[in-house]
């Protein structure tokens, strides 16, 4: 990939704030004809920059009102298991709805998971009888989120 230019940057910024601007509104703003922003647009998406096209729903207007932020820890795998307990819950977590976010981590814990469910009845249905479950979970910890302060999608550029 080439290094990004200061146009590049600012065709990024615009789709991030707006990603149903027009090439036309790009334009205008960034000075170019919309056939250059459209070129560039293209190669940014062949490139990988821009991995896809998103509509961001707001979880509370859908009836997801509770947000958890789980830590994770698997169980440590013995020598003579087919297969690796990281494999099987990467795996799992792909299936689970609920899981918006994972990341694996360093320090203590293995995965953090963000979590949507409608209220607190849904996350202990989902804690109890999928998460806890799952044969490479060793534990959990969770902590619900109180107050959103800041939510962005946006990349710094």
């Amino acid at each position: 990939m080439e290094t990004l230019d200061k146009l590049d940057k600012q065709i990024l910024s615009t789709l991030q704030a707006n990603g149903r601007a027009t090439y036309d509104q790009i334009a205008d703003l960034v000075g170019l004809s919309p056939s250059a922003v459209l070129r560039r647009v293209k190669r940014l998406e062949t490139e990988g920059v821009i991995d896809r096209y998103v509509a961001l729903l707001r979880p509370e207007q859908v009836g997801l009102g509770l947000m958890a932020h789980i830590n994770v820890r698997l169980e440590k795998s013995p020598e003579s298991q087919q297969r690796n307990p990281r494999d099987l819950f990467r795996a799992s977590v792909q299936t689970w709805p609920e899981v918006v976010e994972c990341d694996a981590l360093s320090g203590e814990m293995d995965y953090f998971l963000k979590v949507l469910v409608r209220d607190m009845s849904a996350y202990s249905h989902f804690v109890m009888d999928t998460l806890l479950m799952h044969p490479s979970v060793q534990d959990c910890r969770t902590s619900f989120v109180l107050d959103r302060i800041k939510g962005t999608t946006a990349v710094p550029l």
